[in-house]
C-alpha cells in the first residue's frame, strides 16, 4: 500500500532534496510539495494526504499554526515535523497542535523514510534528543493536564505498564523484550491504551502520560 505525503517546508534546496529522497522508496508517493503553511492546509484539504512533512519555521504561516489546522479537520493526516536542537518551544506548540512525530533536519535519510511509515502506521515519531523536555513542559502546562488522570483510569495494570514503556521512546519489538511478550500482544495492549485515552496515535498517548504525572 503506497503512503502519500505532501512536504511543505519554505526552503526549496529542502523541500526539493526531500522529494528526491522519498521518491526512492517504492511505497511513499510525494503528492505535492509546497513553501508554506496556508498552502499546506489547502493541499492537506484537496489531496488528502497520509502524512505531511512540515516544517515549522516558514512565511505566511508557521507550522505550528498550519498543524494546527489540518488535525483539526475530520480524518486528519498525521503531520510529522521537521525540528532542530534549538526550537524546543515550537515543538512543544506543535505537540499541543497534535503533531504525530518529530523528525531533527540532522537525521539520517533513512530516518525519514522510516519516521513517515511509523507515522502512517500511527505509531508516531519522537526522538527523545529533543523531546524528553518537552513533554516534561506539557506534563505542567497541556490544556488537557486536568482530564489526563481520568482518561488513565481506563487502563489495566498492564496497560499503563506498556504506556510507560512507549513513554520511555520503547518500540513495540523493545516493550515485548521488556514485559517477556508476543509483539501481538503489545500491539493490542498499545491500541488498546489509544483507544481508552482518546488519543489519535501512539505520540498523543505519550503526551498524555506526561501531561497526567505518570512519567516524571
Amino acid at each position: 500500500m503506497t503512503i502519500t505525503v505532501l512536504i511543505a517546508e519554505d526552503e526549496a534546496l529542502v523541500r526539493a532534496g526531500c522529494v528526491l529522497l522519498l521518491g526512492t522508496a517504492p511505497d511513499i508517493e510525494v503528492v505535492a510539495d509546497v513553501g508554506n503553511g496556508a498552502t499546506a492546509i489547502e493541499a492537506a484539504k484537496t489531496l488528502a494526504p497520509q502524512v505531511v512533512l512540515m516544517d515549522l519555521r516558514m512565511p505566511i504561516m508557521d507550522g505550528v499554526a498550519a498543524t494546527r489546522a489540518i488535525t483539526a479537520t475530520p480524518d486528519p493526516p498525521a503531520v510529522l515535523v521537521l525540528t532542530t536542537f534549538h526550537e524546543d518551544t515550537a515543538v512543544q506548540q506543535a505537540l499541543a497542535a497534535g503533531a504525530s512525530g518529530f523528525l531533527l533536519k540532522q537525521a539520517a535519510p533513512a530516518d525519514l523514510v522510516q519516521a513517515i511509515r511509523c507515522c502512517a502506521a500511527g505509531d508516531g515519531w519522537l526522538d527523545p534528543a529533543i523531546v524528553g523536555n518537552v513533554l516534561t513542559a506539557l506534563r505542567r502546562t497541556g490544556p488537557h493536564a486536568v482530564a489526563a488522570p481520568v482518561a488513565l483510569a481506563t487502563l489495566t495494570p498492564r496497560e499503563r505498564e506498556v504506556l510507560v514503556l512507549m513513554a520511555r521512546g520503547l518500540s513495540n519489538a523493545e516493550i515485548s523484550a521488556e514485559l517477556f511478550i508476543s509483539e501481538a500482544t503489545t500491539r493490542t495492549h498499545v491500541a488498546h491504551v489509544i483507544a481508552k485515552t482518546g488519543s489519535r496515535d501512539r505520540t498523543q498517548a505519550v503526551v498524555l502520560a506526561y501531561q497526567s504525572g505518570l512519567m516524571t
